[in-house]
């Protein structure tokens, strides 16, 4: 005979899916008071990152004397890093800590990485072995605390939006429950965060990149360790507004997996929580399966995107140092990687156009507006194009290089305005307001709302793989281009070089992207179909 237990057995699935107790049941909290301070804090959190990330190339190739090929790879390598490890940082919120503690470590990795690069930079020799390990540790450590920050403070802020008067709200109840209503918010909080941060690019892209070219490395370090402090005191003066849950998505499987006794019941369990595509009657159906199989085709194809981009903070900076940057031939010199702010400006700029304007405007025409992923290719289409621009521009520059008799002069100021380069940079910010925050929302949406955390770093996940591989195809022309006694596309001496070839490479396979990704997306079904 069979003993019972005193306790009844959990049903495990049930166990899986009490993850979203709002804590104190405080109805009050949350909404656009939480936010806000969220918003802020992503504000500071982005100068004081960038502060280091916006300069990376200049200092690589500056303080510690590597070559502009090396210090590409290594530039991209350690973006990557910082955005792949967004899924250690989504997992370890979802997981065990829930994404207000993952904040707090997150803004710890952040003081302690970026004390020890203020420290690294004052070695009187930033080349030697003993440096260059210290500042590479302090580097990593630092990606490690961005990937605890950005997946689980933005979706926290979401969070704020995920309830209303404390009861849950489905995913799909657009009446009474005012599902549509916190959608519409949340998706306007996706911009209103971004816009937010791009203040802070802007700032950190101006100010400490001039701090750090012309007052000293070791002041911007320690500027962006300033600005850290301030964004862990507005984080926890926020605490009292915040929405939070303690309880852990998948912890839960894990709990209610120990008590299961009946092999059955874990099966069952895994296939609720699991999707295949045999599995979907209609796309996703009702259903709220982690991670569903047909998201993976779209995170493929948005790689190439993901590679343009990223030389932003590379290519297009190491271009513009060797560019006219005196603004209107007096002492005041751009920085080189001051052009970046552009990107953040269109942020700036078009982010309340799209929200307020562009938005409204695509629902009375086409009832059901626009949908995340045609706002996903779009932005790879313009992605294309800003590629097919910075060709364009980088062949003047060589040209304009040649006439002026520098191609040996590596050192020496090229006769033409860095202005040259704000297309390519405002091209670049349209397309990440359209792609980048696109794929974040479609990847928070998708996934299932008790590892929502894990969903956006799925979608920073690729701007990661995008930056890894880009330095992959750096390194691997460089290595075809230059063997055999030939010339690098990658030249330390850039009028020898041909960006311009690598430009118009990426212009044609962002442009194969974009046919993929609309056959793709024709053929994919929204789990929130009333709302896609």
């Amino acid at each position: 005979m069979e003993s019972v237990g005193l306790l009844p057995r959990p049903d495990p699935c049930a166990a899986a899916a009490v993850v979203s107790d709002p804590g104190d049941g405080d109805a009050r909290r949350g909404g656009w008071r939480a936010a806000f301070f969220l918003v802020v804090v992503g504000f500071l959190e982005r100068i004081g990152f960038y502060g280091v990330q916006g300069n990376l190339m200049l200092y690589l190739t500056g303080p510690m004397a590597m070559s502009t090929a090396a210090a590409a790879t290594a530039a991209n390598a350690w973006g990557g890093t910082v955005l792949v490890l967004t899924l250690v940082g989504g997992l370890a919120a979802d997981s065990r800590l829930g994404r207000y503690r993952a904040v707090l470590v997150g803004s710890v990795l952040y003081l302690v990485s970026l004390g020890m690069l203020t420290v690294s930079s004052m070695a009187t020799s930033p080349s030697s072995a003993g440096v260059v390990a210290f500042f590479y540790a302090a580097l990593y450590l630092l990606a490690l605390g961005q990937g605890f920050h950005t997946p689980c403070t933005e979706a926290f802020g979401a969070d704020q939006f995920e309830r209303d008067g404390g009861v849950v709200v489905d995913d799909d109840d657009d009446g009474a429950g005012g599902g549509g209503a916190r959608r519409a918010s949340r998706s306007s909080y996706f911009n209103w965060y971004h816009f937010s941060i791009s203040w802070g690019y802007v700032i950190s892209t101006t100010l400490l990149s001039y701090v750090d070219e012309n007052v000293g490395w070791t002041v911007g370090f320690a500027a962006s360790w300033a600005t850290m402090v301030l964004y862990l005191a507005v984080f926890l003066l926020g605490t009292g507004t915040y929405r939070r849950t303690d309880q852990a998505a998948i912890d839960g499987v894990a709990a209610a997996r120990f008590f299961s006794r009946n092999r059955k019941d874990d099966i069952a369990c895994t296939e609720q929580l699991l999707e295949t595509q045999e599995e979907e009657v209609d796309g996703h159906g009702d259903s709220k399966g982690f991670f569903h199989v047909t998201l993976l085709p779209i995170w493929l194809t948005s790689i190439v995107f993901a590679v343009a981009v990223s030389q932003v903070s590379t290519l297009f900076t190491k271009q513009s140092s060797t560019m006219e940057r005196r603004v209107g031939g007096g002492g005041l010199v751009v920085p080189s990687a001051g052009l970046q702010c552009l990107v953040s400006f269109t942020y700036i700029t078009l982010l309340p156009v799209y929200d307020r304007m562009v938005v409204p405007l695509a629902r009375r025409l086409a009832g059901g507006g626009i949908t995340m992923l045609q706002r996903v290719g779009a932005g790879m289409a313009t992605a294309c194009l800003a590629m097919v621009v910075a060709a364009l521009v980088e062949a003047r520059r060589l040209r304009a290089a040649r006439d002026a008799g520098l191609v040996d002069r590596p050192d020496a100021t090229v006769p033409m305005g860095v202005w040259w380069l704000v297309p390519q940079h405002v091209l670049v910010g349209v397309a990440e307001v359209l792609a980048v925050i696109g794929l974040e929302e479609f990847f928070y949406d998708q996934v299932a709302g008790e590892l929502r955390s894990v969903g956006l770093a799925v979608s920073q996940g690729v701007m990661g793989v995008g930056s890894y591989a880009s330095g992959a195809l750096v390194a691997a022309i460089d290595w075809a281009t230059a063997r055999g006694g030939g010339e690098s596309w990658f030249a330390d001496d850039l009028n020898r070089a041909h960006l311009d070839y690598f430009y118009w490479m990426l212009a044609g396979l962002t442009a194969l992207e974009v046919v993929v990704f609309v056959y793709l997306t024709q053929r994919y079904n929204y789990k929130n179909k009333a709302n896609p």
